[in-house]
């Protein structure tokens, strides 16, 4: 990190002071073409999105600091790029793929529901735990994906628990709460309004507990879930930074150009990723 910050710092130093001297040195009468090519030579010079991202990356945490890898500034523009190019083929009337929603960023409007769900009926690919579970439609069909693939493979997947409404997932929180006490259902559960699965882009799959990562199910989806396209959204280590304990069982779909982003600079840490990117959008 302290890398491409540095080049960037540098870079963006170095224009200056080449400004600087140009205009300290005594006007020679050019011509106004030869001050119009200087001029557009200039512009050339700087890349407005590498100021940009030089912005943003200074704006993140220290922990996300550290953890972010080094690089080249325009290749990661690029790779940047893919992944929004990818997010614009999902539909503009409902809330991105990459919406940010945690502890601190709270689903607008709070009663908010995912257009044209999708219910989730038994079917061939993967198995459900209920008949009361939902999807976007973009979203359980990225499912049935990575459902061949594990099929393929000889695992079949069981989807627990998927989209929850505001007024779900208040009153999960609350039972939590009831069972284990307000500071452990903090680490176990979101309140409302703060939940992935209020998007309808997240999955519960299996037993919904630790026993879950060493299941067929678990071990397969650890090491093939973002071939799909799929990210696990509370990794091990990272409870200060997701605001949750790891859950090995709750995925979040965002996109195969993401997953590979993700892994490529953000030490493949979900968070890190969605928080860039909404910073990122919201840079001036």
């Amino acid at each position: 990190m302290k890398k491409i910050i540095f080049a960037l710092f540098v870079s963006l130093v170095l224009v200056s002071c080449a400004d600087a001297k140009t205009a300290k040195k005594p006007k020679k009468g050019p011509s106004a073409e030869t001050e119009k090519e200087v001029k557009e030579e200039k512009k050339e010079t700087v890349n407005p999105e590498i100021i940009k991202l030089n912005k943003v990356l200074f704006s993140m945490s220290d922990r996300f600091k550290a953890d972010f890898s080094n690089g080249d500034p325009e290749e990661f523009l690029r790779d940047l790029h893919e992944v929004l190019d990818f997010e614009a083929n999902y539909p503009v009337d409902d809330l991105s793929l990459y919406y940010l929603i945690d502890k601190k960023h709270y689903v607008e409007p709070l009663m908010y529901e995912p257009k044209n769900l999708k219910k989730l009926v038994k079917n061939e690919y993967y198995n459900i735990s209920r008949n009361d579970l939902s999807l976007r439609p973009d979203v359980e069909a990225a499912l049935v994906e990575m459902a061949k693939g594990a099929r393929k493979d000889g695992i079949t997947l069981l989807v627990s628990s998927t989209y929850r409404s505001y007024e779900y997932q208040k009153n999960l929180f609350q039972k939590w709460v009831r069972i284990d006490g307000l500071e452990e259902a903090e680490r176990e559960s979101a309140r409302e309004g703060t939940s992935q699965h209020q998007l309808g882009v997240a999955i519960d799959f299996g037993s919904i507990d630790d026993s879950f990562i060493n299941t067929s199910q678990g071990k397969w989806l650890n090491a093939h879930c973002e071939e799909y396209g799929w990210s696990l959204s509370f990794p091990q280590g990272y409870e200060d930074v997701t605001g949750f304990r790891w859950e090995c069982w709750h995925f979040r779909y965002i996109g195969v150009p993401a997953c590979k982003f993700q892994k490529k600079y953000f030490n493949d840490v979900q968070q890190y990723m969605i928080e860039f990117i909404d910073a990122w959008k919201n840079m001036d």
